[in-house]
């Protein structure tokens, strides 16, 4: 499952680290966030290193719908129930200010862009006070959204909110610009360089799987902090989500669409030599808790065609994102007080506008000239408390996900001695050591069915043929090679025991 962007022509993989070396700054991270913090940090003369673990985009930004819009949704009236208009409206400000940053960086580099209407429906009339409260709430913080009683497309709709003159790009030329616009600054860039964690003293020394590297200040862009100071992965969610790109002979919706309801619909068509494909997306869940993810991408694919009749898919993949307990991102100091780690998170899956102001926030933070709206982005602030029910719940979830998980792997059964079917992937027991089983591309492989994070109890994607920690969304190849998430280690090797 390879995104529409990544499947295009990608520049040579650069090396991994060359260890020894010391930088003012480490970004560790080589998604949106990551790269334009570096440009901006070395716009201002500061030393700056990035570190990515697979290759530059190969995660959430690479694997991102491309939509930048302002209307997101049902985000901002989630914002003002939970933390009142005045917070709202810096939100959007922070928002503003990273969309019109990153268009106008696209002008400037040549990198395409298409100006169309975000528009947030409902898909029942039922839940038509979805988008009524949205009106609201983006009409209250300054947006000039209207509502829509008919949007002339085959799919079901029963009124909408509007937002005109949003965006949609290719997040991935985004990135392959940044980088290239950090080479001709000078500034490294190591590919195929995990950090498994780091050493505080003088400097902050990062440990990583191709030796150490020194730096006054880190910079983790990395989704989901991979550590684990400062909690965060408690404050979050991880989410799945799937998307496909289709040929179609239908005439497309012009447009950004997402539904306030569930099951979540997220359209748009995107540019082909060809003729324009469209993209479909939703069908989320969290990572981990469900019985089949194959089954969600499958039925996103049956809902387009019921409404695409000759809709054919040409690309098909998922994403992880992270959405905060507290409904508001994340940048700034992992701990309280310090400045010397600092963290970006929580996009909730409107990963572009907000990770180009998180960037500033991260930036102004290391250089002292932090934007107006950074209080939007506060790691640490007396409204959190406003989140604490949602914190307990999400949190009890995962201890219930932790005991059932391991009553499962530990419960007495028949281990069957036949290597699952390809594509498949099952929990043995060997003694009291659960075992990850899985047969991908003809191989069977066995490693710990333990999260090497906090323990909890992975289960099988059928859709992608990884292993996924219900707990907190670390992600692992049917080899143990980790992919996403806080983990910072592969899953154990089981085949030696």
């Amino acid at each position: 499952m390879t995104s529409i962007w990544l499947h295009t022509f990608r520049p040579p993989v650069r090396p991994p680290l060359t260890p020894g070396h010391r930088y003012d700054v480490v970004v560790v991270g080589g998604g949106l966030t990551g790269l334009a913090t570096a440009l901006l940090l070395a716009e201002q003369g500061v030393e700056v290193a990035v570190l990515e673990a697979r290759r530059l985009g190969a995660v959430t930004t690479g694997h991102t719908t491309g939509k930048v819009s302002l209307l997101q949704g049902t985000r901002a009236s989630a914002i003002a129930r939970r933390h009142g208009i005045a917070a709202l409206r810096d939100y959007l400000a922070a928002n503003r200010a990273g969309q019109q940053w990153l268009l106008r960086y696209c002008t400037e580099h040549d990198v395409p862009v298409q100006r169309e209407a975000a528009v947030t429906y409902v898909q029942s009339v039922d839940d038509t006070e979805l988008v009524r409260a949205e009106l609201s709430a983006t009409r209250k913080a300054g947006l000039p959204t209207y509502f829509v009683d008919d949007l002339g497309v085959p799919f079901p709709n029963h009124g909408a909110v509007r937002l005109d003159d949003q965006a949609q790009l290719d997040a991935v030329a985004v990135i392959d610009t940044l980088a290239a616009d950090l080479d001709a600054r000078g500034v490294p860039i190591f590919e195929g360089t995990r950090v498994h964690g780091a050493r505080a003293g003088g400097d902050h020394v990062l440990h990583t799987d191709q030796g150490d590297v020194a730096a006054h200040t880190v910079v983790l862009a990395t989704g989901t902090p991979i550590l684990d100071r400062g909690g965060f992965f408690a404050r979050l969610s991880a989410q799945r989500s799937y998307a496909a790109a289709f040929r179609v002979s239908e005439p497309l919706p012009r447009g950004m669409y997402l539904s306030a309801d569930t099951p979540v619909r997220s359209l748009r068509y995107v540019p082909d030599e060809r003729g324009d494909l469209l993209l479909v997306g939703g069908n989320g869940h969290e990572v981990g808790r469900t019985r089949s993810a194959r089954a969600h991408a499958e039925e996103l694919t049956s809902w387009t065609r019921t409404w695409f009749p000759t809709a054919e898919p040409l690309y098909r993949w998922s994403a992880q994102d992270y959405r905060p307990t507290a409904q508001l991102p994340y940048a700034g100091p992992i701990r309280p007080g310090g400045h010397r780690v600092l963290v970006a998170t929580g996009y909730a899956k409107w990963g572009l506008a907000n990770a180009v102001a998180a960037a500033h926030v991260l930036a102004g933070d290391i250089v002292g000239e932090r934007p107006a709206w950074a209080s939007a982005f506060a790691t640490w602030n007396p409204r959190e408390l406003a989140a604490l029910p949602t914190l307990l719940r999400d949190n009890g979830a995962v201890g219930a996900r932790l005991s059932t998980g391991w009553a499962g792997a530990l419960a007495p059964r028949r281990t069957g001695s036949d290597p699952p079917p390809e594509g498949g992937g099952r929990i043995d027991r060997r003694g009291w050591s659960p075992t990850a089983v899985s047969t991908v591309d003809g191989h069977t492989r066995r490693i710990s069915a333990v999260c090497p994070h906090l323990g909890g109890i992975l289960t099988w994607n059928d859709a992608e043929h990884t292993w996924d920690c219900p707990l907190h969304g670390s992600r692992f190849a049917a080899d143990g090679t980790v992919l996403e998430g806080p983990a910072t280690r592969a899953a154990a090797d089981a085949d030696g025991d």
